[in-house]
């Protein structure tokens, strides 16, 4: 990790092609990630969104774990995001929606002593797409993660591919089919390739009907702990 002198911008990682870094989230980038999950997320209500004053509350109270990806030659331009909170997550009742585990102004379950990073967004502008962003975010999210000795990265994962198949399956059916490679989904799929496992099926996680408003628990354990601290939630 590398921070600038004389400035509040830190630093985290900078891609090979001397144009795009990540910086730990700043309040100035609040309004920036508003419109990047607005535009990315277009099928689900705002609601369930984050808006630029917690998006600002957010950069204020944690952030070390949440992350920008910027690109230089854009004026700075946000093109990607990784957001979350911590929490104590109960995998004996995983059913939950986003504002629900949340809480109160998008962080009011936060506490820096809780165990299990739960990521709450992560956004990339399309056209940034296939050069390496979701996963160095997600790396970011790791790197957090085992440098804090926290348990894992936990989450409710969207399924935009669900979409193509909401009248001819269950959410279950779809999720175990992509867990089985039967099916490709373009963001459980990329989840699954970055370690990640597939838990239950999460009924009524955001308002996006093109998906029914279903989503799925995903779950990555701290491989430096002796043993993880979740277990295998059965639908």
């Amino acid at each position: 990790m590398s921070g600038e002198a004389g400035t509040d911008r830190i630093v985290v990682h900078e891609f090979d092609d001397g144009v795009l870094r990540i910086e730990q989230l700043h309040p100035r980038h609040a309004a920036q990630c508003e419109a990047l999950e607005l535009s990315v997320f277009a099928t689900i209500d705002p609601v369930d969104l984050y808006d630029e004053r917690e998006v600002h509350d957010l950069a204020v109270a944690f952030p070390e774990g949440n992350f920008v990806v910027i690109d230089g030659s854009a004026d700075d331009r946000v093109i990607g995001m990784g957001l979350g909170i911590l929490l104590d997550f109960d995998f004996a009742n995983p059913h939950h929606s986003l504002r629900e585990i949340e809480g109160e102004g998008g962080l009011g379950n936060h506490d820096t002593d809780h165990p299990w990073y739960y990521g709450t967004d992560i956004s990339v502008y399309p056209e940034y797409r296939g050069r390496g962003v979701g996963a160095a975010l997600y790396d970011q999210r790791k790197r957090y993660v085992r440098e804090h000795g926290k348990a894992g990265i936990v989450a409710g994962g969207v399924l935009p591919g669900y979409a193509e198949h909401l009248h001819s399956m269950s959410a279950q059916d779809y999720i175990d089919k992509v867990v089985a490679g039967e099916l490709y989904d373009p963001t459980l799929t990329f989840q699954l390739e970055n370690g990640f496992w597939a838990g239950a099926a999460l009924p009524d996680y955001l308002d996006d009907p093109t998906v029914g408003n279903w989503s799925v628990l995903i779950v990555w354990d701290n491989p430096d702990l002796p043993e993880p601290l979740s277990f295998r939630v059965i639908p």
